[in-house]
């Protein structure tokens, strides 16, 4: 049997902006259905599915009563310019890097509907995920 695709879906009580927020991501577009949307990225793939839940809770991250269940890790080339662009977009910074001058880090965030991402750099680089994708062909 072959897998076509793997979508993460994520819960929300508001499609609209938790949509438009991963397409904005993606840089895509989001198919908008009644109680479902798709976020299909620029290249016309679909990344993630989005679901109507009327009593999504946000989880208290990183230890409330309320946990996460799972969160999304975004590497980026550009730290900085994926910081602002998800700024821009509505995030909200639930926990700064302790050094964003270190080799590698993270810094977490939440979605408009709270679901928490963090947008982490350096980890692998480039160079070692070439050289393991070397060792497994």
């Amino acid at each position: 049997m072959t897998i076509l695709r793997t979508v993460i879906v994520l819960d929300a009580a508001d499609l609209d902006s938790v949509s438009d927020f991963w397409a904005g991501i993606f840089e895509g577009k989001a198919l908008k259905e009644d109680t479902w949307h798709s976020v299909i990225d620029s290249a016309g793939e679909w990344r993630m599915g989005i679901q109507l839940n009327p009593t999504h809770a946000p989880p208290e991250w990183p230890n409330g009563l309320q946990q996460q269940q799972i969160h999304l890790d975004l590497h980026a080339e550009n730290f900085e310019e994926m910081h602002r662009k998800v700024m821009a977009l509505g995030a909200q910074l639930l926990q700064e890097s302790d050094s964003k001058e270190a080799d590698e880090g993270f810094q977490v965030y939440a979605d408009p509907a709270g679901h928490p991402f963090c947008i982490g750099w350096g980890q692998p680089t480039s160079e070692q995920l070439a050289k393991f994708l070397r060792t497994i062909k």
